[in-house]
């Protein structure tokens, strides 16, 4: 059967479906849902838990309408042998006329507990609702039952659609159920328990396919430029800093040097926490590759950032006797055309910049090295361009990638299946860690009067916010703007208060970003434009509004902005306690953040990776110690003699797979 024989399945719909990745009847049933309702399980009505509940028990009176600000809200009282459960809908007066006082009535909604007062809101009817109901991604012209009706009926055909991809024993010996069992599992499961054994399946299968095939095609080294590197250079360069490595920074060097020295061209991710020093290993790098005689190119995200590594670039390579220019879109164009004939003519040994260091006139006469910093905020496709301006007779330059984000090493191998790995895990000493205190709103004008005393003292704050504009969202959140004029004009009133959001015109951007730095602002209110490449040692404070709003990995970088000179830094974070900010709050290590965000939220909202013209699958990666798992079998059937066959099997479905997807993994 074809996608378009189903019933109900007209020219728009199908369209509808086209638009969404969804060409085939496969590509339908491998459309997994995002949640699940659990109408198995009833709650009492005196729970104090948070989130989507059942409740059962009988309407205490009628439905009561009030009017505030044109919002139209119908709220009932439920009660059961336990206690008492408030309810109210939003603007559905419609309400009034389907529920009287006592009248037995079974509610499906989210429960909200905001200032200790429990509210059940906009819950459904469910009086024939049972077990766990699939619930999938919004559609244009699907109505949620609509769609799970086209699911039930392509069911129908998964054995012929989606044959088993992996032989009988090895699923016996990896404890994997069979693949029309999971995906008939996945949508409409019998049990929590068969759910847990579809997730698994389908979960193995995928990182399973994309480790192997990585493994196939994806670490083919290439030919490099090997170069004379002696071990005393290595040395010459920490003896020329002002600082003592860690045993981490030098650990990486020496692997970086390692590599260096091969005829095959270094690929290589350099990853580490805020704060641990990996700019200065990078620049060892390229004090190693300018000593051997070779150019550097170090690619940063953003300008102010660039700016920043060249600064510091010259204060700590330029005295060993290394030339470093600065190539920007904010570049002159008379400047522009001097620093590419200096690199043409190798009369320039390391060039800072933006993705300017990738436009087509960008010509090197011996590029020896490419380093790319923040690695998650570039393509993969940047990263080859960049090293492929230094490409000459087959032979490529080394590639070092840099990342501050922590990611938990199973899941970084996976990701950057291409790359070697190094890990900076240690801080270096001195490093005050920075205080972190959640603030419910009551305490809001104690946290501002600190915030005042602090700025008194000659430092600086942050204050981030998730929107922009007030109407971006409706919302209770606080706008970036709408606080700047507040603070502005009450509680920060006299001091000076900065402004900048992402989609702010980028010489703006970076002009008010400087200025910060400069000490010209007291305060700096932002959107997390701030997240990534502000370096302000005078900064010890970091307000977050709406801190429940936001990831963990994303909080941890906002923090990391703060506690980056010799005084004791503070982050202020404004939101009700919860599970995932008490753990934030007790640890600054952010590979434990990170694995922490990964348990919470999934690593695709951890680092915002998605395979293109995939779909979404909340099903991959959702297990650290699945990923565990599957790395080791891979290990196992490359190096054992009766996983063979297997071997053989799943490496021609990865290809297939791999061969109509595409391999690209894009990184925000």
């Amino acid at each position: 059967m074809e996608l378009t024989e189903m019933a109900g399945i007209g020219p728009a719909r199908t369209e509808a479906l086209r638009a969404m990745g969804i060409i085939s009847l496969r590509d339908l049933l491998y459309t997994l849902p995002e949640r699940y309702e659990d109408y198995s399980t009833v709650s009492s009505c005196n729970t104090n838990k948070p989130g989507n509940i059942l409740i059962e028990g009988t309407v205490l009176q009628d439905p009561r309408l009030s009017v505030y600000h044109g919002l139209r809200k119908v709220t009932i009282t439920v009660e059961d042998e336990t206690g008492k459960m408030p309810v109210c809908w939003y603007n559905a007066p419609w309400i009034q006329n389907s529920v009287s006082a006592g009248q037995k009535i079974r509610l499906y909604g989210r429960l909200q507990i905001k200032n200790n007062r429990r509210t059940l809101q906009n819950p459904r009817f469910a009086s024939n609702e049972k077990g766990l109901i699939p619930v999938y991604r919004s559609m244009k012209g699907f109505p949620a039952k609509t769609f799970r009706n086209l699911i039930t009926e392509a069911l129908k055909t998964v054995d012929d659609c989606c044959p088993e991809t992996l032989p009988s024993e090895f699923r016996i010996a990896y404890r994997l159920c069979e693949l029309n069992y999971a995906i008939r599992q996945a949508h409409f499961p019998d049990s929590y328990a068969a759910l847990n054994l579809a997730r698994r399946r389908l979960s193995f299968e995928r990182v399973l396919l994309y480790l192997v095939y990585v493994s196939m095609s994806g670490t083919q080294k290439q030919n490099g430029f090997p170069m004379d590197i002696p071990e005393e250079k290595i040395k010459s360069y920490w003896q020329s800093q002002p600082f003592l490595p860690t045993k981490a920074q030098q650990a990486v060097l020496k692997e970086i040097a390692s590599d260096l020295r091969k005829k095959t061209a270094m690929s290589r991710m350099v990853q580490g926490d805020v704060g641990c020093g990996k700019t200065a290993v990078a620049f060892g790098a390229i004090y190693l590759a300018v000593s051997a005689g070779y150019q550097c190119s170090m690619m940063a995200p953003t300008e102010i950032l660039a700016v920043q590594h060249y600064e510091n670039a010259r204060k700590t390579l330029e005295p060993l006797g290394i030339r470093c220019r600065l190539l920007t879109g904010s570049t002159k164009t008379k400047d522009r055309k001097t620093i590419l004939q200096e690199l043409k003519g190798q009369q320039c040994d390391a060039v800072f910049g933006t993705h300017a260091l990738i436009s087509k006139n960008v010509e090197y006469g011996k590029l020896g090295l490419v380093i790319t910093d923040e690695q998650h905020r570039f393509g993969v496709n940047q990263r080859s361009s960049l090293q492929m301006k230094g490409k000459k007779e087959n032979i490529s330059p080394h590639v070092l990638v840099m990342s501050a984000t922590p990611i938990p090493r199973t899941l970084a191998l996976i990701l950057y299946g291409d790359l070697d790995l190094s890990v900076i895990d240690e801080l270096p000493e001195g490093r005050i860690p920075v205080k972190t205190r959640i603030v419910p709103e009551h305490k809001r004008e104690d946290m501002y009067s600190f915030l005042r005393k602090e700025i008194a003292k000659g430092k600086q704050a942050y204050i981030v916010c998730p929107l922009v504009d007030e109407n971006e969202e409706k919302t209770e959140l606080h706008s970036a703007k709408a606080l700047f004029d507040s603070l502005r004009k009450h509680e920060m009133k006299g001091l000076r208060v900065g402004l900048t959001w992402g989609s702010q015109k980028p010489n703006e951007k970076d002009q008010v970003l400087h200025d910060f730095t400069e000490g010209k602002y007291d305060v700096l209110v932002s959107t997390t434009v701030i997240e990534v490449g502000v370096n302000n040692p005078n900064a010890t404070i970091m307000v977050i509004e709406n801190a429940e709003r936001y990831g963990l990995s994303q909080l941890h970088q906002l923090r990391g902005r703060v506690g980056r000179g010799r005084d004791e830094s503070w982050c202020f974070l404004f939101a009700e306690p919860s599970e995932k900010l008490n753990t934030f709050c007790s640890t600054n290590d952010g590979f434990i953040i990170a694995q922490k965000d990964m348990e919470l939220r999934g690593p695709g909202d951890l680092i915002g990776t998605r395979q293109s013209g995939e779909p979404d699958s909340p099903f991959l990666f959702s297990d650290i110690r699945l990923l565990d798992e599957v790395t080791h079998c891979v290990s196992d059937l490359q190096h054992n003699p009766s996983m063979k066959n297997a071997m053989i099997t799943i490496q021609k479905n990865a290809e297939a797979y791999f061969s109509e997807i595409g391999r690209e993994i894009a990184l925000n």
